[in-house]
């Protein structure tokens, strides 16, 4: 197997097995579960020494040091969309790999974008209002990051609409590329809010085709 990806799919290491599976790359698939402390063992620390996952090795037979290993869930799925998505060290525009200039800079603002401006808040919204066991939940929490994540939607609102007058469906193209696939497998967590989501109908209909995906329901049927 080209690559071994650390992680569960309840975590954020959704982003490279997503990447992955969307390139119909061979990959082992090491069920690291973080809430058993998988990632606290010596093995698993000297290929991340902080813990967490997802972790990608790509055992690269052309490489000089051996083994590639990425950490860092949106550079997980950025490298493997950059190095695997390509023939002969070139993408052809039909994949989630970037093929343009325009293109590969658009995947790596919006991938920055999401866990800067959206990632926190996201979570608090996922925590205290779905995930959390009820007694432990703060809904103050949920609504303060609801209210926070008006602004950056906002943004992302506009520039889909942008897209849609320039004749592009997508975040960076027409087609599907990595950059939906990180900004999406962020916004998945408030997916189901429908009190923010109804105010951004252009946001909730591209992440809705997203998900839609085959790629992503077939992770989601093998977690089942």
């Amino acid at each position: 197997m080209p690559l071994t990806i650390y992680g569960i799919l309840a975590s954020r290491a959704l982003r490279p097995l997503w990447a992955a599976t969307e390139l119909g790359l061979p990959f082992e698939h090491v069920q690291t579960d973080y809430r058993q402390g998988y990632t606290r063992t010596p093995e698993f620390l000297a290929l991340n020494p902080n813990g967490r996952v997802p972790v990608v090795v790509d055992h690269r037979p052309d490489s000089e040091g051996g083994d590639v290993v990425i950490w860092e869930s949106m550079a997980c799925a950025l490298y493997i969309a950059r190095y695997h998505g390509t023939v002969a060290g070139k993408a052809d525009g039909t994949t989630i790999t970037p093929a343009t200039p325009r293109e590969d800079a658009e995947a790596l603002r919006w991938s920055f974008w999401t866990m800067t401006e959206v990632e926190k808040d996201a979570l608090t919204v996922l925590m205290h209002r779905f995930s959390m066991p009820e007694p432990q939940r703060k809904p103050e929490l949920a609504d303060q990051a609801e209210r926070r994540l008006h602004v950056p939607l906002r943004v992302l609102e506009a520039h889909l609409a942008q897209q849609q007058a320039r004749g592009e469906a997508h975040i960076a193209a027409d087609r599907f590329t990595v950059a939906d696939l990180c900004v999406a497998s962020v916004l998945l967590w408030v997916r189901a809010t429908r009190t923010l989501m109804d105010q951004f109908p252009l946001t909730s209909a591209w992440l809705k085709g997203c998900l839609a995906r085959d790629a992503y329901q077939a992770l989601k049927k093998k977690s089942a």
